[in-house]
């Protein structure tokens, strides 16, 4: 009886042992994909302002151009001249991520590459808000409003975050039905 129990609890500890480091690198995942976002969207920021005037655009004709502009609104040019509202919009919105990837536990790449575009184009905007009261924009594509890096994040952060919670929906609510746990009855004595 003593090995069974020595067995048991050896199990245990290497159990924890095993989530552990995981849930941490689960949090490392997200945090990257997110400094990775901030720090291209950052990057090409400073990039535009310094060696672009406003307005500027190379090349000067197409349909894909860097063309330097500013914004005080949000994505596609609405709320103009609401910096103070969309900071405040921005913080509740990093606070609402945060709080969705917590209760979700970081479980899944797609929970950490969500979260993480999101967060890092929202820390993105929110820089150039606080820093300058107004985000520097530079993608120009066609007919849409001049956007960045940090808008394009967040865009694919909400898509990937609709389709995962779409997806999520077909799949079967009772755990029980998961190979995982059909391995875990199979050994359990």
């Amino acid at each position: 009886m003593e090995t069974i129990q020595s067995t048991s609890e050896g199990d245990r500890e290497s159990a924890v042992e095993e989530r552990a480091p995981s849930g941490a690198l689960r949090h490392w995942k997200m945090a990257a994909i997110a400094l990775t976002a901030l720090g291209a969207d950052q990057l090409t920021k400073y990039l535009v302002r310094a060696n672009m005037r406003i307005g500027e655009s190379w090349p000067e004709e197409g349909f894909l151009r860097l063309t330097h502009g500013t914004n005080t609104g949000s994505a596609f040019g609405l709320f103009q001249d609401y910096t103070l509202l969309l900071t405040i919009a921005s913080v509740v919105a990093i606070v609402f991520v945060f709080l969705f990837y917590r209760s979700e536990g970081g479980s899944t790449w797609l929970s950490w590459l969500t979260s993480g575009l999101i967060l890092g184009g929202a820390f993105g905007n929110l820089i150039d808000r606080i820093g300058a009261g107004r985000v520097t924009d530079f993608i120009d594509v066609g007919p849409w409003p001049i956007f960045n890096i940090a808008d394009s994040s967040i865009v694919v952060g909400i898509t990937a975050l609709c389709v995962s919670v779409l997806l999520r929906r077909d799949k079967p609510a009772d755990a029980s039905e998961s190979p995982d746990s059909a391995a875990r009855e199979q050994t359990t004595p």
